[in-house]
């Protein structure tokens, strides 16, 4: 629960440059069930997420490059959607990750304290496994929590109809599982948070 509301607040990012990827598909249902959830969902997909690459020495952003810190920061929970590129997580997937560089200096660096749901989508055997590896490992060095569940969807398969539903009953209750992950452990964090904010008010009344 952020300041100025009582919602947890998650981010979700992914996607590819093709409109209507699987994983920005995926990434949307996934939202909407968020939302039914009770939580509010920020998504960055697609084009949103066609960022300069990173380049630490060099402060200047874009306004969705700081848009994108900026929900990161103040979220209690994240997802991430990537297509599995030759062994590994996309490019631009990772790119938009290492602007995550921006919060290295915030009282709660990087994604400290805060939950990640995984999603990984991929034409073969070997990137559908490895793509969800590579997250995760991104994760861990970002100091975030992968929930327990990573999802992995066969992209060979239209997973998705033209309204965003999915097709697949075993699918969407993988995703289902996967935003009720998310959702229980940020609303945690956002309930210790506000704990936290009304004895450190409280402390400061006492004081004063």
């Amino acid at each position: 629960m952020r300041a100025g509301g009582t919602k947890p607040s998650i981010v979700l990012i992914g996607g590819t440059t093709r409109a209507g990827s699987t994983t920005e598909s995926a990434l949307r249902f996934t939202a909407r069930i968020i939302e039914e959830l009770g939580g509010r969902a920020e998504i960055f997909a697609g084009s949103a997420i066609d960022l300069p690459m990173f380049a630490p020495e060099n402060p200047d952003r874009t306004p969705m490059a700081r848009k994108i810190v900026e929900a990161l920061r103040g979220c209690d929970g994240i997802i991430i959607a990537s297509a599995g590129y030759h062994g590994a997580l996309s490019g631009m997937i990772k790119n938009v990750l290492d602007y995550a560089e921006d919060l290295s200096k915030d009282p709660s660096p990087y994604f400290n304290g805060r939950v990640v749901g995984l999603i990984g989508a991929a034409r073969t055997p070997r990137d559908l496994g490895t793509v969800l590896m590579s997250l995760r490992s991104v994760v861990h060095a970002l100091r975030g929590w992968p929930t327990p569940l990573g999802v992995a969807i066969d992209a060979k398969v239209p997973a998705f109809d033209a309204d965003g539903n999915c097709k697949s009953p075993e699918l969407a209750n993988q995703l289902r599982l996967l935003a009720q992950q998310v959702m229980e452990f940020a609303g945690k964090r956002a309930l210790l948070e506000r704990a936290f904010t009304r004895l450190h008010d409280a402390d400061y009344l006492a004081w004063a």
